[in-house]
């Protein structure tokens, strides 16, 4: 018992003395470090050390209780005793400013931190993990006492709580910025930003809000008889206790579930590892190859069994087994061969009559022909030529246009760019090393500080220019975009020197002594580049980074050819000076067109030997476009002349050389010429007369094409007259009537085709191609009725000047009376004794056709692997400045177009569902406008999205806040207190309540909203809205409603055309999946993306659709009027069409092999050569259907004899010795759009016309037209025309 006894005391004992420890610990942990503020920082104003304080907690005044509710919370209990005083709160609450603006969209992250600074200034067991480590004595000057100040503290940190703290926080959005909050308050990049380095920032004394110095020390064990602030923290997936959810996606990827991958790349087509068009064409050629050598084998085996002539039974008039026996043998002609003939002999009548009126009364025709090309020329004083590239582009009605109308006219027009790229010649890279024993940094040569003030000199010599707009000075602060104006009328420019406010001074500005230089601009640069939107870089700099215009400047628009973010290692530098456009106001683009004019010139004769500079303009295309169509006058005029002397030439048929001033024939090949010509005077005209716009491809290409038609039937009226003899009792005006009569129909069948596949050419919803449809159809039929009447009277009179022995030209000389007498000439001989007998042989036709079937099969294997869009740097000259800036441009530049989600006007931002809809913090919808933009830009390889979104709406609600010292308003008018005004009048906005730390609903979020976007930022609130989105939003309804609003990002960098086309598309997709999940459908309003080049390669997502549309148009109505212009005859069409066809896919080949890649440009010309085909194939075939020989061979052999001369000395020739001349052409454009492709065209279309279609005809042609051989045998029954027929 004693002993048990005795124990117990003892243990009594031990309980007493641990309970004595612990409460002595206990009161040991309960006391303070510090108390209030004592003495001013030197050199930093507003800053004060604390007191240095031992006692226990304080209880807090009753005027700081609210204070400790909105910064710490968790101290509220009890008498709220804590170790600082309501200075030190409001302290707190200024310094959280910062932090509060960026990091409170994540609730979670900011209560986090608070809890991090509330625990170090205020908690109530401050000792357990701060220990002072320094002091300064200090005598307070009002009331005498004696104070110590701390100098540094120590801060025992749990690692468990800072990485916590930084996990919450690492992903939250700067959304006016595209950046990490915690690139802005981790003084380096985000990326390189960790628990231990942020919170090292922070408390650092050098990063200019840090008043003494605090060190922090990381541990979760007790160390040093510290035992280190390890509270319990929120993650950003958690919600609060107050209420507030999780972070959003955007701010928290914890949030966000799977990155989202981007769709597989869709493999090429293959077969067996090779291109499966390639494999399947080899194929069929192959296999036609099989079957057509098999069947002229076959027929040639069948001819020699039966030793019969060498046509073959088959092609034999004379035998049983021929298609083309006689009349007698093939029976009477049916309905529609006696309806074609009909048809037939109308046409001829009506031409034979026509021409017969025409040379018997040549003055009245050409009088009247004058009186009608006049009138019609008329029409040319109100011509207006299409200078504007998105009017010459993009449909008024197309998507692109209407949506840049709709931007325009909310917005304001997409300002004017006028830009430099900066490269030097000098090799001055260098090597930073920022602070002693730390890492050496790169620089790139162009950010050497001598390189730097150099293109200073440069950007404040741009400034400075002058220029005059109608006696009147024009300067760059009279046209820029000064988003602060007129409260700050500093023009926006983008420039890494509005890092050093664009001066000098600030440039050279340093921190250092005579060993050692702590800070310089290479600080400040490093500093900005990561926080390009801070207004001090906490550095001992101090110098803001934000722009002089009140923007921030960002990293990748201003420096070029770095490696991924390693800005440093910048080898180029830009400069962009944004001009503003303005919508319907011409007086005032008109200034910045002289300003822009002025600019090229100062940059042009600007000489520094250091500096390589390439450069562009707003203006600068348009005028190099100009500039290149002056410069290619020469090159046309001469291209012209060529063609004009070889048709004056070409037309005579020299009898002899006494004869050679008569018989040729200069005047009317020069008349011929200007009848051409004035053709497109009228077309021009008309059209101008009723309001229909030039373009330039209209004025290049229409002549060549009418030239091109108009010659050849130049060429096949005389030539056939040449040919011919006249009949007894037969006078001259009879004669050509007859003449006219028999090839009249040919010129109208191939005219009229023309026409009417260009006019249904101008469905198309191309600017360009319906513009050039409409001129070139109307333009092709003048032309057809010219040369009927008013050529064919000149003709009759140029034939009576011959026959009576007068001089051409001089038509008063008159020579001695000679003999005449009609002869072929070279030409016709050539293709009548040489060349078609030799294309009719047996052996020679198979191989045409596999020759021209491979190149038809070749084309269709690479139809789909031409390239789509229009490289802009083809539109320039050899010689232009444009060319260096765009090699500059791909080569060194590393974001792309600017791009702007449009929420067209009708959406309700005041209702919670409405803002859900559209944001991305807190609360937001996971299928937000914002949130799918975001995760857009995660797979950027794809979707081409680069950045996240600036947001009016998210820092709207962070600026509005009442924690916030953003939104204050005079208690007395309820008017804005901007942050940096100090008035005791200006309170916060919203009540610090529950409902009043809520997101502005009804009639609150319209009320704050215009203060939002008035506000000017500035280093108490750095989300004033004014310089980021004032033009972001459109209020309406007197400011009570919000209409029109958009948010911008940036498109990865795009270099050819099909980047900017993808682009384009996927934008477009990703817009429509925003409509969808906003539940839009059906609604008066949509989600659409808007960039300034839309409006320009918004043609190339249909041009394929487009381009079949306009060719199969096109050959769909040459068919239909070769069918009915043929007599109905079906096959005949079919031959036509399906020749014209070939010629068409083959382009495509050439395109391919000649690099020419599809566009308007190209489609134009494509469209021409559907109409210049027709010249080739419809008279050939035509001669071949009134052929009355006994086969096909002799037929195609007399149609190519008769025909392909004229076609071949008419357009082939005459486009071959003008097209070469194109080849000397300085522009590019030229070159591959004109010489190439009317090359190709010529070519393509004269070897399918004159190679291709007679053998074609030679196997498959149509059956001859008995009606038309019985008419044809009874019109000349018993005369000399009979005998020459059956030679």
């Amino acid at each position: 018992m004693g002993w048990k006894s005795r124990g117990s005391h003892t243990g009594c004992l031990f309980v007493c003395l641990l309970a004595i420890v612990v409460s002595y610990h206990l009161v040991q942990a309960q006391h303070c470090v510090w108390y209030g503020e004592c003495q001013d920082v030197p050199n930093k104003e507003g800053k004060k050390y604390n007191c240095n304080y031992t006692g226990p907690p304080e209880p807090l005044p009753q005027e700081g209780h609210d204070l400790v509710m909105e910064l710490c919370p968790g101290f509220d209990y009890g008498n709220v005793s804590l170790c600082c005083d309501v200075q030190q709160l409001q302290t707190l609450k200024g310094n959280l400013q910062l932090p509060l603006q960026f990091l409170s969209r994540c609730p979670s992250c900011f209560v986090n931190l608070m809890n991090l600074f509330c625990e170090l200034t205020c908690s109530p067991r401050q000792s357990e993990f701060l220990n002072v480590t320094q002091f300064s004595s200090y005598m307070d000057p009002a009331t005498k006492e004696n104070k110590t100040n701390v100098l540094e503290v120590e801060f025992y940190i749990g690692q468990t709580f800072a990485n916590a703290m930084y996990n919450a926080c690492k992903d939250v959005e700067a959304p006016s910025s595209n950046e990490k909050a915690l690139g802005l308050l981790c003084g380096k990049d985000a990326k390189d930003c960790n628990a231990t380095n942020w919170i090292q920032y922070m408390f650092n004394i050098n990063n200019g809000q840090t008043p003494f110095s605090i060190v922090p020390i990381f541990t979760d064990l007790p160390m040093r008889g510290m035992i280190p602030m390890n509270n319990a923290t929120k993650g950003c997936n958690e919600s609060l206790d107050d209420g507030s959810g999780p972070c959003s996606c955007q701010d928290c990827s914890l949030m966000c579930g799977p990155k989202p991958q981007p769709p597989p790349v869709q493999p090429p087509w293959t077969i067996l590892g090779l291109d499966a068009m390639a494999v399947i064409m080899w194929v069929f050629y192959m296999a036609f190859l099989l079957i057509f050598i098999g069947a002229v084998l076959g027929a040639w085996c069948y001819r020699k069994r039966r030793i019969l002539s060498e046509y073959g039974p088959i092609l034999d008039s004379k035998t049983i087994n021929s298609i083309n026996g006689g009349i007698e043998d093939q029976g009477m002609a049916s309905c529609c061969e006696t309806l074609g003939e009909r048809f037939e002999n109308l046409l001829r009548v009506v031409f034979s009559r026509w021409g017969t009126l025409c040379v018997r009364y040549p003055l009245i025709v050409i009088l009247a022909s004058m009186v009608f090309i006049a009138a019609c020329s008329s029409g040319l004083i109100y011509m207006k030529v299409i200078m504007d590239p998105v009017e010459l582009w993009s449909s008024p009605s197309s998507q692109a246009r209407e949506e840049k109308d709709y931007f325009d006219s909310h917005f304001g027009p997409f300002f004017r760019t006028e830009q430099v790229i900066i490269t030097t010649t000098l090799n001055s890279s260098s090597i930073y090393s920022p602070y002693f024993g730390g890492p050496d940094v790169p620089f790139g040569a162009p950010l050497d500080k001598d390189v730097l003030h150099q293109v200073l000199d440069l950007q404040n010599g741009i400034e400075a220019i002058q220029a005059i707009y109608e006696h009147e000075t024009v300067m760059l602060k009279d046209i820029c975009l000064a988003p602060l104006a007129p409260y700050n009328n500093n023009c926006t420019i983008l420039s890494v020197l509005n890092y050093f406010q664009n001066s000098h001074s600030v440039l050279d500005h340093h921190v250092g002594d005579e060993f050692y230089t702590y800070a310089d601009y290479h600080t400040h640069f490093l500093y900005c580049v990561n926080a390009p939107a801070s207004l001090n870089d906490t550095s001992l700099l101090h110098d803001p980074c934000l722009g002089t215009f009140g923007g921030p400047v960002f990293p990748w628009l201003v420096l070029g050819g770095y490696d991924a973010t390693n800005y440093n290692n910048a080898t180029a530098l830009v400069i962009t000076f944004p001009v503003n456009n303005y919508h319907n106001d011409t007086e005032k683009v008109n200034k910045a067109l002289a300003w822009e004019k002025a600019f090229i010139k100062f940059v042009q004769g600007y000489n520094n030997t250091n500096l390589t500079i390439s450069f562009s303009s707003e203006r600068s295309i348009e005028d190099e476009i100009n500039r290149e169509s002056n410069s290619d006058i020469v090159t046309i005029l001469i291209s012209y002349f060529i063609m004009f002397v070889y048709i004056s030439l070409a037309l005579g048929h020299i009898q002899s050389f006494r004869r050679l001033l008569v018989d040729s024939k200069i005047s009317l090949g020069i008349a011929g010429i200007l009848i051409v010509l004035s053709s497109v005077t009228c077309s021009l005209g008309i059209f101008s007369f009723v309001g229909i716009p030039l373009t330039l491809i209209v004025i290049e290409v229409i002549p060549f094409l009418v030239l091109a038609v108009g010659v050849d039937n130049i060429f096949i009226i005389v030539q056939t007259y040449q040919r011919d003899e006249r009949m007894p009792q037969e006078d001259l005006p009879q004669q050509i009537g007859r003449i006219l009569g028999d090839v009249a129909p040919s010129m109208f069948l191939s005219s009229f085709s023309e026409t009417v596949a260009f006019f249904l050419g101008a469905l198309s919803v191309m600017p360009a191609v319906r513009t050039f449809s409409l001129f070139a159809g109307l333009a092709v039929f003048i032309d057809f009725l010219l040369q009927i009447s008013c050529f064919v009277s000149l003709l009759g009179l140029d034939v009576k000047r011959q026959e009576s022995n007068r001089v051409d030209i001089l038509c008063c000389v008159k020579l001695n009376e000679s003999n005449q007498h009609k002869s072929d000439g070279c030409l016709f001989r050539f293709f009548k004794s040489v060349y078609s007998p030799f294309l009719m042989k047996e052996w020679v036709r198979p191989i045409v056709i596999a020759v021209f079937v491979g190149i038809l099969s070749f084309s269709i294997a690479v139809l789909n692997k031409v390239e789509i869009g229009l490289d802009q740097k083809l539109s320039m000259p050899d010689d232009s400045y444009m060319l260096n800036y765009f090699d500059n441009l791909s080569t060194y530049l590393h974001t792309g177009p600017p791009v702007y989600f449009v929420v067209k006007e009708g959406h309700d931002y005041k209702s919670l569902e409405g803002q859900n809809m559209v944001c991305g913090g807190v609360g937001c919808n996971n299928n937000s406008l914002v949130q799918q933009i975001y995760m857009a830009s995660q797979i950027d390889n794809y979707t081409r999205i680069g950045f996240t979104p600036s947001s009016w709406l998210d820092d709207y609600f962070d600026w509005v806040k009442p924690q916030s010292t953003c939104c204050r308003v005079y208690n007395s008018s309820g008017q804005f207190c901007n942050a940096s005004v100090v008035d005791k009048s200006c309170v916060r906005c919203r009540p610090l309540t529950t409902k009043g730390k809520m997101r502005p609903e009804d009639g609150d979020f319209m009320k704050f909203l215009p203060m939002f976007l008035s506000d000017n930022p500035n280093p108490k609130c750095g989300k004033g809205g004014h310089a980021a989105y004032s033009s972001a939003v459109d209020l309406i309804q007197n400011n009570t409603d919000v209409g029109a609003t958009y948010f911008m990002t940036y498109h990865t960098i795009l270099k050819t055309s099909p980047d900017f086309i993808d682009a384009m598309k996927k934008a477009r997709m990703l817009a429509d999946n925003i409509t969808q999940s906003m539940g839009l459908e059906g609604k008066s309003y949509s989600v659409f993306p808007y960039s300034v080049f839309y409006v320009f390669y918004e043609q190339y997502l249909t041009i394929v659709e487009d381009t079949a549309f306009n060719l199969g148009m096109s050959l769909t109505a040459i068919f239909v009027v070769t069918l009915i212009l043929l007599g109905f005859e079906l096959w005949s069409a079919v031959v036509v069409s399906l020749t014209i066809a070939m010629i068409l896919v083959n382009m495509f080949g050439v395109m391919w092999l000649w690099s020419i890649s599809l566009n308007a440009v190209s489609l134009v010309n494509l469209v021409m050569s559907c109409g210049i085909s027709v010249e080739f194939c419809s008279h050939i075939v035509r001669a071949f259907s009134i052929s009355t020989k006994g086969s096909r061979v002799q037929r195609a052999e007399e149609a190519l004899a008769h025909m392909g001369s004229s076609v071949f000395s008419g357009i082939t020739l005459t486009k071959f010795g003008g097209i070469l001349i194109l080849a000397l052409s300085k522009s590019q454009i030229f070159q591959i759009f004109y010489f190439r492709m009317y090359l190709a065209i010529v070519l393509l279309g004269a070897t399918h016309g004159l190679i291709f279609l007679p053998v074609l005809l030679s196997y498959i042609g149509p059956s001859v037209n008995k009606a038309k051989v019985r008419a044809t045998n009874n019109r000349y029954r018993g005369t000399e025309r009979e005998r020459i027929l059956n030679f």
